[in-house]
């Protein structure tokens, strides 16, 4: 029999003033309308895709039903078990509390970052859903209304040969023509052959030059067909970066992604004030308060925050929020399921500063699959008006696909 999470326990939670709960902050007051709701459960089941998504399903006494998702990883569903007992019996309306809530019983177990904040999140995305079947509204509307009908979304291209320009520029003409995208990503942090040190994380001349191979050719392939960013994964030090970014200025690039690691944000800085190539980070940093250096200091040109990693639905509009007040647009990073990939789309209606919601998995055919409804056409989600996110599990599906030895949670 495995632990328990559930009955862990953290000394000093117990005894300090980290207790949002409805019962101390007094907030007892009958709501009616069908709106005195209490959560009764929270289960997950994670899902074998090309990341091992982790699905998050909140269960009520009204037999409503809320479906979230968590960015991918080890220890989210076990850190999710251990947050239960917070939010049962709670309302699940009061998203934004409860999401402090359990932001302040975990602060022990680091909250301010990390997978703490990743299984918040994955339980704040099934709580929109949640609170918007209840209310039957679709949950951009909890978010403050829409700017748009339809999201644009940016598909991650790879190739069998990563590091062959030829193929990737291939790659790139066959997605616009044939799938219908208008906005492509490539990894450029791909071996060229000309590596001498795989730790110090310096470019040699060489490798920068067919790094800027690839992008010429990609570019020139699609020309105004569609935009096309490149990413790095955070690989180069600050002089490599800043080289390679400057390398880049006379290609027509969408933008170049995680350039240097991400914890020193001031090396980050020094690379985007560098050069005239637009640089997006974002996705590897947690929270609004992650984020706020970033684009105060405007050390990045478009930030990138990862919706079901950051904090939720709400955090990443909080942290719109702040782009906007800097004219910084958002472009979301994604390797989600349809779920989280159709709750970042909600956020990127209500938000006026959206840029695109990424899609890592279109080389996995069974991908929509999992849910009942039709998501990405021609390279846009158009955003349902059913109450809360709008896409339904297909159960069969989900238990064709689970992690070997995962548990299916109970159907709605």
């Amino acid at each position: 029999m495995g632990v328990d999470y559930s009955q862990l326990h953290d000394p000093n939670a117990e005894y300090t003033m980290r207790d949002l709960s409805a019962e101390t902050m007094g907030v007892t007051g009958e709501r009616g309308g069908g709106r005195d709701v209490e959560i009764t459960d929270i289960q997950t089941t994670m899902i074998d895709g090309n990341f091992p998504w982790t699905l998050v399903r909140i269960y009520t006494d009204s037999g409503i039903v809320g479906t979230g998702e968590a960015y991918w990883g080890a220890g989210v569903p076990e850190l999710i078990q251990r947050m239960t007992p917070f939010l049962v019996g709670e309302n699940p309306l009061d998203i934004d509390r409860l999401t402090e809530h359990l932001v302040q019983k975990m602060s022990g177990e680091g909250s301010i970052g990390g997978v703490t904040v990743t299984a918040i999140s994955g339980i704040e995305v099934a709580l929109h859903d949640l609170a918007g079947k209840i209310l039957e509204v679709p949950a951009y509307q909890l978010l403050g209304g829409k700017y748009r009908d339809e999201v644009r979304v940016y598909c991650d291209c790879h190739t069998e040969d990563e590091a062959d320009p030829d193929a990737c520029a291939d790659e790139a003409e066959r997605v616009v023509e044939e799938l219908g995208y208008d906005a492509l990503k490539f990894d450029l942090d791909v071996p060229s052959g000309h590596e001498k040190d795989r730790a110090n994380r310096h470019l040699r001349e060489p490798e920068i030059e067919h790094k800027a191979e690839i992008v010429e050719k990609v570019t020139e392939r699609v020309g105004d067909r569609a935009d096309v960013a490149f990413d790095c994964h955070w690989t180069f030090s600050g002089g490599s970066a800043k080289r390679l970014a400057k390398r880049l200025e006379e290609y027509d690039i969408w933008w170049l992604e995680d350039p240097v690691p991400p914890e020193n944000h001031d090396v980050q800085r020094e690379v985007t004030q560098s050069t005239s190539t637009p640089i997006t980070v974002g996705e590897n940093v947690y929270r609004k308060h992650g984020q706020r250096r970033l684009i105060e200091e405007q050390a990045l040109d478009i930030v990138a925050p990862d919706m079901p990693k950051v904090g939720g639905m709400r955090e990443t509009r909080k942290i719109a929020d702040l782009a906007d007040m800097y004219y910084v647009p958002v472009a979301m990073h994604n390797v989600a399921s349809p779920v989280a990939t159709m709750a970042g789309s909600h956020v990127g209606a209500a938000i006026s500063n959206s840029l695109a919601v990424e899609y890592h998995s279109y080389e996995l055919d069974w991908w929509e699959d999992l849910v009942e409804e039709d998501v990405i056409e021609d390279g846009y989600i158009e955003i349902p008006e059913e109450p809360g996110l709008g896409v339904t599990l297909d159960m069969d599906v989900v238990e064709e696909h689970m992690v070997e030895g995962e548990e299916l949670f109970d159907e709605a």
